[in-house]
């Protein structure tokens, strides 16, 4: 009989601990762990002012602590105390053009915080499976308009995509080490660009266009003819939480991607979506060089493996993703709308669950 989604991770002793859950793609992991039932517990930095976390009023929801990844005492003291049987580890430094601004510490903090993570954990014989989260743009990008698979070389030019290489190290080590010595399962998942509701970052298309339309400033657009592997964040949650609990029995993968099947849209494509939401919202078109060397102008993943692995595929096309993130912005906006009930419409709409 196939299992439901989540039933493995309802099943086991101790609860599942999500670092980084403050963050944009924490706090809808967080909604969607919490739809399926599965015992959670967070670790992260305090929410940003304006973000999803903060939108929501999510302080309490779970048990939790407002702590640095880096501090490798007050995470252990944590883990020890509650005893978790599984990790997804998210917390991490996720923009680009802010690893520019600071590099040291986005090095830092998504290296040596996935090595306190994973040192800590395979000390504990309670743990039983992690997953990592990095990115699409570990791999070596060459614009080839190929999509890249799991075994492609990796190859970071940026701060932020070389640090993520650095994670992707770090767990290849300790992959390593759990072959040689035992150790919990582990597995890398690589995944980018992920939109919806509620994200509010900077240098960002979306929380760009949505920032132009709260204070109604004309919103300049870097990189139009750039394409990007949009999804919407719950389609990769959804295959976390599929790999996390089929690591648990079966060890076969070391890394999966997961992208959406369809074909790229540009950004200019996506900027005019919002207008069909937004109309008063005005675009200025930037097509300087300023960024095109700092972002990658193509990035693809091949999800055959997923697919192949977990029988995972995307729920929602691009263009979909595109607009129930404007959507979701379009009634919390005007309509003033519950931003929980919103992210627990599109939770439903993921699962395809009946209201």
């Amino acid at each position: 009989m196939e299992l439901v989604l989540g039933q493995r991770l309802r099943e086991l002793q101790g609860p599942l601990l999500l670092t980084g859950h403050t963050g944009f793609k924490g706090a809808w992991m967080t909604f969607l762990l919490e739809h399926l039932g599965v015992p959670l517990i967070g670790y992260s930095l305090p929410a940003e002012k304006g973000s999803l976390f903060d939108r929501a009023s999510r302080i309490g929801a779970i048990p939790e602590v407002f702590e640095d990844i880096r501090d490798y005492q007050n995470l252990e003291k944590f883990i020890d105390e509650h005893k978790p049987s599984t990790i997804i580890h998210m917390a991490a430094q996720p923009l680009v053009l802010e690893s520019y601004e600071n590099p040291r510490e986005t090095f830092d903090v998504n290296i040596m915080g996935t090595v306190n993570v994973l040192d800590i954990a395979f000390k504990k014989d309670f743990v039983k499976a992690i997953i990592v989260v990095t990115t699409d743009k570990v791999y070596r990008n060459d614009n080839s308009r190929r999509a890249y698979v799991e075994t492609d070389p990796l190859e970071g030019k940026d701060p932020y995509s070389a640090s993520k290489v650095g994670t992707e190290a770090v767990i290849a080590a300790w992959q390593q080490i759990a072959k040689e010595s035992g150790g919990p399962s582990l597995v890398s998942v690589r995944a980018g660009n992920v939109i919806g509701g509620g994200d509010f970052a900077k240098n960002r298309i979306i929380p760009d266009i949505i920032r132009g339309v709260m204070t109604g400033n004309p919103i300049k657009i870097r990189n139009p003819e750039s394409t990007r592997p949009w999804q919407h964040v719950l389609d990769p949650c959804k295959g976390y939480v599929m790999t996390l609990e089929m690591s648990l029995t079966n060890r076969n993968h070391s890394n999966l991607n997961f992208g959406p099947k369809d074909e790229n849209l540009t950004v200019r494509e996506v900027a005019q979506i919002a207008k069909s939401y937004f109309p008063i919202l005005e675009l200025d078109f930037d097509t300087s060089s300023l960024f095109q060397n700092r972002e990658s102008t193509y990035l693809s993943l091949d999800s055959s493996l997923s697919l192949e692995f977990l029988n995972w595929c995307p729920t929602f096309t691009q263009q979909e993703a595109v607009q129930m993130s404007f959507a979701w912005w379009r009634k919390a906006i005007n309509e003033k709308a519950s931003i929980f009930e919103l992210c627990l419409e599109d939770v439903r709409k993921s699962l395809k669950d009946k209201p």
